[in-house]
């Protein structure tokens, strides 16, 4: 190990639109003596339309484990790394995590390039309350444990925001219909910063109805957001527990929900978690 070990740069790149890589990202991956690329194929037409001939190499969920040891190695030898994703910001529903870990855990300096991500850029131009929010990434792939997840969501007040992929968004707002009620606000954006871009905003109802019924809106990538529980189901919810509890010293649990949800207009599941 030298006296001086390199340095990790984590390089947002573009989500869409390659004019969005910043000067300083274009400086940083020309300079670096290796570049960690979640999938070098994807990468290389980016560097190459910036001209930047740095070596790529994979670093991808198989084998992140094993590569990062490989890399800080080199980060300990004194080399520059720069860790990018296929797009956006890494580490945010993308492999890196295990690499940086490692990297602060050796000492060596972790450096950011902020840029472009997905999860934020849909938020900013959503409409939705974004002083506060949630991001859950991808959800399960399974039907079952997907529902399980939004219901356990489903009490959430902040704003939450989810990425979904083509082939699923049509069950999954139908699935978030069922998990938040048909008249929950919500945002679809699809293909950000590209030329089939659209953000499209009404209730997860209509959204659901309007996907389901034009198969150009299942194409690409999602970033869905969901508006939190109002503060009249807050109300509901508060009520249904003082009822419930009323209840629950003279009935069976089950009998006792079942009233409280019905009397206060809360949700029978929601009272038994509480």
């Amino acid at each position: 190990m030298t006296d001086k070990p390199g340095r990790l740069w984590v390089v947002a790149t573009p989500i869409g639109n390659l004019d969005d890589l910043s000067a300083r990202a274009r400086e940083v991956l020309a300079r670096v003596a290796l570049i960690a690329a979640e999938d070098t194929r994807h990468s290389a037409p980016l560097l190459a339309r910036f001209g930047i001939a740095t070596r790529l190499a994979a670093l991808h969920e198989h084998n992140e484990r094993e590569e990062s040891e490989r890399l800080v190695g080199l980060l300990r030898e004194g080399a520059e790394i720069a860790l990018i994703s296929d797009a956006g910001t890494p580490l945010v529903s993308d492999p890196g995590f295990r690499l940086v870990r490692a990297a602060r855990a050796a000492g060596i300096p972790v450096s950011p390039v902020p840029g472009a991500c997905a999860a934020i850029a849909a938020l900013s131009v959503a409409g939705l309350p974004s002083d506060r929010f949630v991001f859950e990434g991808f959800l399960p792939a399974k039907s079952a444990a997907r529902r399980e997840r939004l219901g356990e969501l489903a009490g959430e007040a902040r704003t939450l925001i989810f990425y979904e992929s083509g082939h699923r968004v049509c069950e999954c707002l139908e699935d978030m219909v069922a998990a938040f009620g048909a008249e929950r606000p919500a945002v679809l954006a699809r293909e950000l910063t590209k030329l089939y871009e659209t953000v499209l905003d009404a209730t997860l109802a209509v959204l659901a109805a309007r996907v389901a019924a034009d198969p150009d809106q299942q194409r690409g990538e999602f970033v869905l957001l969901v508006g939190g529980r109002p503060e009249a189901e807050d109300a509901r919810l508060a009520e249904g527990r003082r009822v419930f509890a009323l209840l629950r010293e003279e009935l069976p649990p089950a009998r006792a929900a079942k009233l409280a949800a019905a009397i206060s207009g809360a949700r029978r599941k929601d009272l038994y978690a509480s």
